[in-house]
């Protein structure tokens, strides 16, 4: 699956990669989160957008989001019967613009995180689905998750999710929502080409979403990282506890 991102690539870069009309500035961020604003690219009549959504979809159907299990990620293998997805996935697909994504792997008893980006250093697009939520006084927010994939052998070593990237070439394709088509979608679903991405380990900090610098995507040795896991663990408040949807969405 997919919790944390990264998005430090230039804006106008962004711009010029994903071809939409709009020319926002914004900063880079090292430690995207759930529940957070964060830029999906969409097509409206006829033209490419860039969109403001909140990272956690709810489906229009909700009627008090309060109880509703946040949905940060939707499986590629079920998103076409889902109720939470079936009608995203056929009309309102997107493209989240990011660097890397962070994902932790269980190491002796702790979770060591680590940083996954391209090889060749260059941005990505997540493929994504989103939906419009009206409230019950009518007030409107969009919303937006993650297709996932099993990951593939190499990726699989770190965990056996991994978000669904799209290729440049792929854009038009998987933006493309006209007849409610999915048959041509259907391929670009997949887990990326062994050798496609590199990773390494990074620091605990990441943990922390209040952390948010370049700090957080250096890698870190082997030393650093025993040293972080002897460091003694702070107490945390206990929340009440929330259904995961099948393991296609979690709360942070």
């Amino acid at each position: 699956m997919c919790g944390r991102f990264v998005i430090t690539s230039a804006p106008a870069a962004l711009r010029q990669l994903f071809g939409y009309v709009e020319q926002p500035n914004f900063p880079p961020r090292y430690n995207v989160a759930p529940t957070q604003p964060i830029p999906v690219v969409l097509v409206e009549n006829g033209a490419r957008h860039f969109r403001l959504m909140r990272w956690g979809l709810l489906p229009g159907w909700v009627k008090d989001p309060r109880g509703f299990t946040l949905l940060i990620n939707a499986r590629s293998e079920t998103v076409l019967e889902k109720p939470a997805f079936k009608n995203a996935i056929r009309r309102r697909r997107g493209l989240i613009p990011a660097d890397g994504y962070y994902e932790w792997k269980s190491e002796g008893g702790r979770k060591q995180p680590f940083f996954i980006h391209r090889a060749d250093g260059e941005p990505l697009g997540f493929a994504a689905v989103f939906e419009t939520w009206v409230g019950p006084n009518g007030e409107e927010l969009d919303t937006v998750a993650i297709v996932t994939a099993a990951a593939g052998e190499d990726l699989a070593a770190l965990h056996d999710r991994v978000p669904v990237t799209i290729s440049p070439r792929d854009f038009e394709r998987w933006l493309d929502h006209r007849g409610d088509e999915v048959d041509a979608i259907l391929p670009l679903m997949t887990a990326p080409r062994i050798g496609e991405f590199a990773w390494h380990p990074v620091s605990t900090r990441v943990n922390r979403v209040a952390n948010d610098d370049e700090q957080l995507l250096l890698p870190i040795s082997a030393e650093e990282m025993e040293a972080e896991a002897m460091k003694p663990k702070k107490a945390v408040r206990k929340v009440a506890a929330v259904s995961s949807d099948d393991g296609q969405g979690s709360l942070f």
